[in-house]
């Protein structure tokens, strides 16, 4: 038997230096920008709207309106590419057209230009165009959520918008939503006052996993629960030298009293959250809250309420504020206190006996306004008094306090920490799933041999595992790795953008992860022969070409080796197009059927599903014919696999010399007649480790089996035929 290491050729080096000169090359090439110039925003925004004059220091034009003499100021107009740049899975950014008012709010969303493939020449345009209508009205103070139309009838609210996805396209969505957010909310921070500067998604983040049982008291000696008093005499004082010195009889009389004692604690703490409420009612809290939204307790005892007489459930309030520094960050009442006691009189908040009579209220925070709990909360309580019956002279007095949260409780802000990460928690499920299924893959080809003892078994497990890779990792985890990953990565380092655009499809990290090391330690055949939806579903055709009789034909060894030289020409044509024109290399890559086939399962103009059908069909007569001849991901891989680490599949002293039965029976013509294997061309189907296990195919095994070497010369028929087949047009 055969195994071990692998040293790299001088020719691998070579291809790596000119690998590294293509990349070098890409960095110089200039970076797009916007596109759009005064005349064009004219035509864009016509009378009675006026353009202004683009700014020096924000790529952002100014809207005026005619208003008979005035001309307010209306909207900013934007173009996302030059605040927010991320790249597409194209490798080039969207570029939208973006007006927003000056509070914040959408007015208008158009696409400009972009190049996601499933949007070129898969769906089109017009899917694409319908979503961002729906950004129109919604409020930068809103959390935008991308989900369906059952999640819009059954979840929307005032705080909450939800926009209606794409199917096929979502990672493609998610990126246009972040362009948009990024660029919009540059453009708010700097010229609206939203967040000051501060980036919502750079903000520090709960420990869900701290916690420990804990009282009223025990909360407060944590720093978990915030108290301030405020007295009458501290009130009075305020109002001195006013108009509404003395005008509240019941604070004069009683100096020394309290008006108001305020308790603030941030609910949403697991610390907090879980000793103050059942658990059913901590679960509910859960359920109302949006990733990264918090939930601010506010309990009040005393004659003056912090909410006030004409307080409206579930809005927000009038006497209460929280800043951070001079950020105002609006707080609106969940309405949790009165569902609390629809659900269970047990439900309701835990609170000690000196409380239970007090006001209470939870607000929510929404995750895009910014706040972040590493930072002080500042609080303000404001209380008005006026004098006078028709018209009364109002006086208005602001009393704050501070609250923070224990560092214990919260994970200071990464600086990479984006909005991805909720694709990644969405979508969790299926990672765990595709997790466990990786694993299997690994410890299976780990132990091949093992496997390969029972050639039933083996045949019976692969067509599970390409099943299973077509329903699940194609068609429904949208999973299908492809040259347009290469070409964004390329068309992304050519601009000098970050490929963090990957991670907005979870998935196709993780198996490109998975690739990677497996291209490492085994080379192109665990991803080409196992893990490729498209490739799963050529082979699965093959029972196909049986059940029709259709004959397979085998190329010559000569005619095979030089047709597989014809991927690399076209991932030479798909980069080389790559590095000039993003709309030439989405017509290019089209010559790889996977969107057709698996991303957008066939529903595609015509030529389109025709070229698709043609190669899977091939796969009856040519087997795996487009993977081994026409792949330029194929051609990639088994360019990067050059550099494996082992030579793993199990090999004989007698495989070549003499015996050609692996070399026979190969259906990927990837083992040479010297016994040895071509990996960049192997699939690591198995095949010729059954037969190298079997004593019933194993030429050399059947050989061992027999008594002694004259048993060898008495059945030479048995052993010629198989040990030296020649190929036609092959030499001997």
């Amino acid at each position: 038997m055969m195994r071990g290491g692998r040293i790299f050729p001088a020719g691998a080096a070579f291809r790596a230096l000119l690998a590294l000169a293509a990349l070098l090359a890409l960095l110089a090439q200039p970076a797009r920008a916007g596109v759009m110039d005064r005349e064009a925003m004219r035509l864009a925004f016509p009378s009675p709207l006026i353009v202004g004059e683009k700014e020096a220091d924000l790529p952002v034009w100014p809207i005026f309106k005619q208003e008979g003499t005035e001309t307010p100021l209306i909207a900013y107009v934007f173009e996302s590419i030059d605040l927010a740049p991320i790249p597409g899975f194209s490798g080039t950014p969207f570029n939208l057209l973006v007006a927003l008012d000056a509070k914040g709010k959408f007015i208008d969303v158009r696409v400009l230009s972009q190049h996601e493939p499933v949007f070129v020449d898969g769906l089109g345009p017009e899917p694409l165009a319908r979503f961002v209508e729906q950004y129109r009205g919604i409020s930068l103070t809103q959390n935008i959520r991308i989900g369906t139309s059952i999640d819009r009838g059954e979840r929307q609210g005032h705080s909450v918008a939800y926009l209606d996805g794409v199917a096929k396209a979502t990672a493609s969505i998610r990126i246009l939503n972040q362009s948009l957010l990024a660029a919009a909310l540059k453009v708010a921070r700097a010229r609206l006052g939203f967040a000051q500067g501060r980036d919502p998604d750079l903000v520090a983040r709960i420990r869900p996993e701290v916690f420990q049982p804990l009282d009223w008291d025990g909360l407060v000696r944590a720093g978990l629960i915030t108290r301030k008093a405020i007295g009458n005499r501290e009130i009075e004082a305020a109002f001195a030298d006013t108009v509404g010195a003395g005008q509240d009889a019941a604070v004069a009389a009683h100096p020394d009293d309290e008006f108001i004692e305020l308790h603030v604690a941030h609910l949403g703490l697991p610390a907090v959250g879980r000793n103050l409420l059942h658990p059913a009612a901590w679960d509910y809290l859960q359920q109302r809250l949006d990733p990264g939204d918090h939930a601010l307790l506010v309990v009040g005892r005393g004659p003056y309420s912090f909410l006030g007489s004409d307080f409206v459930r579930a809005s927000v309030p009038g006497r209460l504020t929280l800043h951070q520094g001079e950020l105002p960050i609006e707080i609106r009442d969940l309405d949790l206190s009165e569902s609390l006691e629809l659900l269970a009189p047990e439900y309701k908040l835990r609170l000690p006996a000196a409380l239970r009579d007090a006001e209470w209220r939870v607000f929510r925070v929404i995750a895009p306004a910014g706040l972040d709990i590493a930072q002080p909360l500042d609080f303000s309580l404001a209380v008005m008094r006026s004098k006078g019956q028709f018209y009364p002279e109002r006086v208005v007095r602001s009393f704050g306090f501070q609250a923070r949260v224990p560092e214990t409780y919260f994970v200071a802000a990464a600086p990479d920490e984006k909005t991805w990460h909720s694709m990644w928690l969405d979508r969790a499920p299926e990672l765990a799933v595709l997790g466990a299924a990786l694993l299997l893959l690994f410890v299976v080809l780990w132990r091949q041999e093992r496997l390969a003892l029972d050639a039933r078994n083996t045949r019976r497990f692969r067509i599970a595992f390409l099943l299973f890779t077509l329903v699940f990792i194609g068609w429904y985890a949208q999973g299908q790795l492809s040259i347009v990953n290469l070409t964004a990565l390329v068309q992304a380092i050519a601009e000098g953008r970050s490929p963090g655009f990957f991670l907005y499809d979870p998935p196709t990290v993780v198996l490109w992860g998975f690739v990677l090391l497996t291209l490492v330690l085994w080379g192109r055949g665990t991803f080409c022969g196992w893990l490729c939806p498209f490739g799963a579903l050529q082979e699965l055709v093959e029972p196909l070409a049986r059940a029709l009789r259709i004959r397979q034909i085998r190329l010559s060894p000569r005619l095979d080796a030089r047709l597989k030289w014809l991927k690399h020409g076209v991932l030479a044509l798909i980069l080389g197009t790559a590095l000039g024109s993003a709309a030439w290399t989405a017509r290019v890559v089209e010559i790889e059927p996977f969107k057709t086939s698996i991303t957008l399962l066939f529903d595609r103009a015509w030529p389109y599903v025709l070229w698709a059908a043609i190669v899977i069909l091939s796969g009856t007569v040519v087997y795996k014919g487009y993977c081994r001849y026409l792949c330029p991901l194929g051609a990639g891989l088994a360019i990067l696999g050059r550099f494996r680490r082992l030579d793993w599949l199990t090999r004989r002293a007698e495989c070549g010399k003499p015996c050609q039965r692996c070399w026979n029976d190969c259906r990927y013509q990837a083992i040479h007649r010297n016994g040895a294997i071509h990996y960049e061309e192997c699939f690591q189907c198995l095949d010729c480790v059954v037969i190298l296990q079997s004593d019933q195919l194993c030429v050399p095994r059947i050989l061992e089996r027999k008594k002694g070497p004259e048993a060898h010369a008495a059945h030479p028929a048995a052993v010629i035929p198989i040990i030296e087949i020649a190929r036609e047009g092959e030499p001997a």
